[in-house]
Order: C-alpha cells, then structure tokens, then sequence
C-alpha cells in the first residue's frame, strides 16, 4: 500500500509538471501561483509538521531558528555559486535555447529544482512512516502529500523554465521529482529515521522554501508583467496550499 500510494503522489507530480510545460507561454502566472504554493508548503505543511514531529525534544522557536538556519544557508549557496545571475524576464523567451543547461542560468535553477526533489523524497519516506505507525495516520498523509506533489510538479518547472532550461532539460528534472517519492517509501522498508530527525529536515527545507519563494519566485510579479496578477496567483496558490493542508487533509 504505502508503494501504490507514493506511485499516485509521482504522478500527481508528473501531471502538474506536464500542465505547466503545456502552458509555458504563460510563465509569469504559473511562477506567480508557484510562489505562493511553497510559501504555503513552508508555512502551512513544513514548519507545523516539524513542530509536531520534534515536540519532545525541541521548542517550536528552536523550530524556527533551524528553518532561518535553512533561509541563511540557502542564501550563501545561492550566493557562492550561483553569483545572483540575472532571470529569464530581462531577455527574450524567443532565445531560450541561448542558455545551454550548464550555463549559471540553468544551474540556479537546478538548485531550486533539486530541493524540490529531496522534499518529494522526504515525502515519501513521510508516507512510509505513517503506515507503520497505522493505517489512519498513512492515509490523512496521503492525501496531503498527494495533493501537493501536484504544486510541486509545477513548481519544479517553473524553476527551470524561469532560468532558461529548455523543455527536455525541464523534463528530466520533474521526472526525478516524480519518482522522488517512490525512492523515499522504499528506503522506509530499509532504514529507520527517528521523529525528530525527521524534524530538523523539515524545518531546514522550509528555509529552503521560503528563500525560493522569495529570491526566485516572487520577483517575476515585478518586471514586464501585470503585479497585480501575479500578485493575486501567489496569494491563490497559498490560499490553495492552506486549504489542501488543513481541510482536505482532515
């Protein structure tokens, strides 16, 4: 059961993934509705759930310092090899395929990809864990997890696209994001990972989150498009991410 269930959240992922290249044209709504789903993923999933996960050893400040240990960190890799490089809105989408892969365009966002990833394989281990524990607990994960593996197969393109990854590079990439969660529910027949350091990766990839969010995906509601739009996507794509936490999950 918990291999059936982590296969529906890879291909939840692979289905908001595959929605978002189909509609690339429209970049700046996606990448607005994307900012708003990880700051709820971070807000709403990742930090209250580090909270609950690490109740008996930590204090939820002690939380939330490690989620600014993950903010901060983030931001000194981002500075130390990604030296800040200009976005995707300052040149023209017609010479996309200007940006090789390996170019600092494409590794920026392999970096953000690349988190996306490990927080789908922190999901499916989250899923594995929650069947052992009992049958009601995996299946209110489930849903959770299902619901926003499709946020982040939107999430991991958006990333990509926005710093000048073409289609088959964009691709490669949310299929490693879809088949994250399978990887993560079989090493829990494996390897036994306690709460609370379940804990502290939470809370670290919640910094991590908050930095995309703010560094990547909020400024594309400030250049060539409508701010009031992408303004109005990141607020519904949190508002969407509250609601999946917190009422479809229950």
């Amino acid at each position: 059961m918990p291999i059936l269930i982590s296969i529906l959240a890879s291909v939840a992922a692979f289905a908001g993934g595959v929605i978002a290249l189909r509609f690339r044209d429209k970049l700046h709504i996606i990448l607005g509705l994307s900012a708003g789903a990880v700051i709820g993923a971070a807000l709403f999933d990742l930090i209250p759930e580090a909270i609950k996960l690490g109740s008996s050893v930590f204090q939820p400040e002690q939380i939330t310092a490690l989620t600014a240990v993950g903010f901060l960190s983030y931001l000194i890799l981002d500075r130390l090899f990604s030296f800040h490089v200009h976005t995707i809105e300052h040149h023209s989408t017609e010479n996309i395929h200007d940006y090789p892969s390996s170019s600092l365009y494409c590794r920026r966002g392999s970096f953000g990809a690349a988190s996306f990833c490990l927080h789908s394989l922190i999901d499916g281990f989250v899923i594995g864990l929650a069947f052992q524990a009992s049958v009601a607990i995996g299946a209110v994960v489930t849903i959770a997890v299902i619901a926003h593996r499709f946020s982040d197969g939107i999430n991991t393109i958006g990333i990509i696209l926005k710093y000048h990854g073409d289609h088959k590079y964009a691709f490669s990439w949310l299929t490693a994001v879809a088949l994250a969660p399978i990887v993560g529910t079989a090493l829990t027949f494996t390897i036994s990972v306690s709460n609370n350091i379940i804990a502290v990766i939470l809370a670290i990839f919640a910094g991590f989150f908050l930095y995309i969010s703010a560094s990547d995906l909020i400024p594309e509601g400030h250049h060539s498009h409508s701010k009031t739009l992408t303004t109005i996507m990141t607020i519904l794509g949190a508002v969407i991410l509250y609601i999946i936490v917190n009422v479809v999950a229950i």
